[in-house]
């Protein structure tokens, strides 16, 4: 017998569309993050502050106003995330959007300090800040677009669409750079670096045209089918989530080791080992290839296994090999230097690949975008940004990078010891619900649990809230 759908049941979820979407969204949004970093280690320092300034010091400048970016990123998981658990994951996508494209496109035609002087780090510095703000309010919403129309026993994966945006975007800004690095050098500084920052404005505009047409996720329908969203989410996250917040945010410097790897490592490099610039440039592209490939893997990894245990696999390797990296890019061999790029790149890619559908397992749904904006966005704001600044203060102060080596390591050993905790906290294995979906479940009914039942049976939130099968 056939039931007949409740009046709040959600439409039936297109998975497949939605993390298409995302990673496509995710993409353009990383691509205009990715070349600022890139353009902050070979450009900014020489155009956007005196001529007269020290080198080192300029680009010790220009990596700060890149931590401004980061600096501005919680603002945007606060703004984004309450928008998005009030009105809904789609709405607050659009905005972040526009809104990077934008500020990408003024970067773009910016004067440099020989033209309006001290005006133009402090425009560079505004037009950053309004990055950080739409990065801050994108990554939330595109891992529970993608998350939360796919069956819960799968959600992890596609998670993982949204997390391809990353490297993909980063691999786009590189190559936009590569390409440019054949200009003569007062081309590349007067007008070459621009191109990048104005094509943004093309890319939006196709990014703009998929977005519009994505529906609303399948969990953030049901919470506004049943009127369950809060006035204030950001008060209930902190009041009653915050444990939860500082552990999750705890699990993610070890995705900031790729700002020691392309930001950091490209500056030092170019200046300090006499790495061409399109030589490195192409070894970065190398190792963001091998990211995007084991990203999906490591998501099918710890959804497959105990997922404690697959971090432990998947961290410990990172400790060692981050360290290993710098020393063999020391070597100035070339192949040694893509070995080491490579294999440090591929315990963090696949743990970047795992971790947003992981963290998005971990808060209910009705605060689910500003919890898990919040935590990514203050390692964001803790860890991302100042990374390229911690390695070149330690670089500047010590003249080796034996220090830099030490603190990329220690990211991965933080990383591992709050993944672990928050696991066994909140939940451990991906065939089963975790405790804040449990709790959604315990109210919706069995069909609560999941954006669609697993194949051949139902979301039971029993004991352990495993899916089991029917019948």
């Amino acid at each position: 017998m056939n039931r007949q759908p409740s009046p709040t049941a959600a439409p039936q979820p297109r998975p497949g569309r939605a993390a298409l979407a995302a990673f496509v969204g995710t993409t353009i949004e990383w691509y205009d993050f990715y070349i600022y970093g890139t353009a902050a280690a070979l450009v900014f320092g020489k155009v956007f502050f005196s001529s007269t300034m020290d080198p080192g010091v300029a680009t010790l400048l220009a990596f700060v106003t890149f931590w401004a970016g980061f600096a501005a990123r919680p603002l945007g998981g606060i703004v984004f995330g309450h928008l998005g658990d009030r009105v809904g994951r789609k709405t607050a996508l659009v905005i972040t959007l526009v809104m990077m494209g934008l500020a990408t496109t003024g970067i773009g035609l910016l004067p440099g300090y020989a033209q309006i002087g001290v005006w133009a780090p402090a425009g560079l510095v505004v037009l950053r800040v309004l990055q950080g703000i739409a990065v801050g309010g994108e990554w939330g919403g595109a891992v529970l677009i993608a998350s939360e129309n796919a069956p819960k026993h799968r959600s992890i994966l596609y998670a993982a669409f949204a997390q391809q945006g990353s490297p993909t975007g980063n691999l786009l800004a590189t190559a936009a750079f590569f390409a440019l690095s054949a200009l003569p050098t007062p081309s590349f500084l007067m007008w070459g670096w621009r191109i990048p920052f104005l094509l943004s404005a093309v890319l939006v505009i196709i990014g703009m045209v998929i977005r519009l047409r994505l529906e609303e996720s399948a969990d953030m329908q049901r919470v506004l089918a049943r009127k369950r969203t809060v006035k204030l989410p950001l008060r209930d996250v902190v009041r009653d989530h915050w444990v939860v917040v500082l552990l999750a945010a705890g699990t993610l410097p070890v995705i900031n080791v790729t700002y020691f790897r392309s930001t950091f490592a490209l500056s030092w490099a170019t200046k300090t080992l006499g790495y061409a610039q399109g030589t490195f440039l192409g070894i970065l592209s190398i190792s963001l290839v091998v990211q995007f490939l084991m990203q999906p893997v490591g998501a099918w990894f710890v959804s497959k296994v105990d997922m404690r245990r697959a971090m432990c696999w998947i961290l410990i390797p990172e400790i060692v090999l981050m360290p290993v990296m710098f020393h063999a890019l020391a070597t100035r061999s070339y192949w040694v230097a893509v070995a080491g790029m490579c294999i440090s790149t591929i315990p963090s890619a696949m743990f970047y690949g795992a971790v947003g559908g992981v963290l998005a397992r971990v808060f209910p749904a009705n605060i689910r975008y500003t919890g898990l904006s919040l935590a990514y966005q203050l390692s964001a704001l803790v860890v991302g940004g100042g990374t390229p600044v911690l390695a070149q203060a330690i670089l500047n102060a010590t003249g080796s990078i034996v220090g830099v080596a030490v603190a990329s390591g220690l990211y991965a050993f933080v990383s591992l010891v709050c993944m672990l905790v928050l696991l066994n906290r909140t939940g451990y294995r991906a065939d089963e619900l975790s405790t804040a979906e449990r709790s959604d479940a315990a109210e919706w009914g069995t069909e609560g649990g999941s954006a669609e039942p697993a194949a051949g049976g139902t979301a039971q939130p029993g004991e352990g809230g495993a899916l089991k099968p029917a019948g």
